[in-house]
């Protein structure tokens, strides 16, 4: 078996409808990769309460990070005069796609990046059918702890 072509296995755009339009955003180069997801941990960190790496968060504000993100497709969303908002999420998008996934960057999009639209909330499951009926894994470790009365059993039966 030999590897695949790189660029074959790899959906290296994402594509953005914004009012009707589709926007191809390339892949960004390593470095704004890297950057992004330094970035993205050092926020993750200061949501959490901890302290934020300070030279990520200056590098960051150094570059015009969005225009960074979104690549060509910065110009064209200007150009045609794109709102704020639209800016904003369109490039907050293209950050979780590059830290995370395409998946979880579909879910950031559709969600209008609302935190409370991402984790549906207790009330929105039961209005869907109620709690999970998905069930736990079971241990995988090859172990298992035997029951009260198993264990009482086997203690009787120990000679001293």
């Amino acid at each position: 078996m030999a590897f695949e072509a790189l660029g074959e296995l790899l959906d290296e755009a994402l594509t953005l409808p914004i009012r009707g339009k589709p926007y191809r955003v390339p892949a960004p180069s390593a470095e704004v990769g890297l950057l992004t997801q330094a970035l993205v941990h050092a926020a993750a960190v200061a949501a959490d309460g901890g302290r934020a790496d300070e030279q990520v968060l200056a590098d960051a504000a150094e570059r015009n990070h969005y225009r960074d993100v979104l690549g060509p497709t910065y110009d064209e969303l200007i150009a045609d005069g794109v709102s704020w908002p639209e800016l904003k999420h369109a490039a907050l998008t293209c950050m979780v796609w590059i830290a995370q996934d395409r998946v979880a960057a579909e879910r950031f999009w559709n969600s209008g990046g609302d935190p409370n639209r991402l984790a549906p909330n207790r009330a929105a499951r039961r209005r869907s059918g109620g709690a999970s009926t998905t069930k736990n894994p079971a241990s995988t470790s090859g172990t298992s702890t035997p029951s009260a009365p198993a264990r009482a059993k086997a203690k009787g039966k120990r000679r001293k």
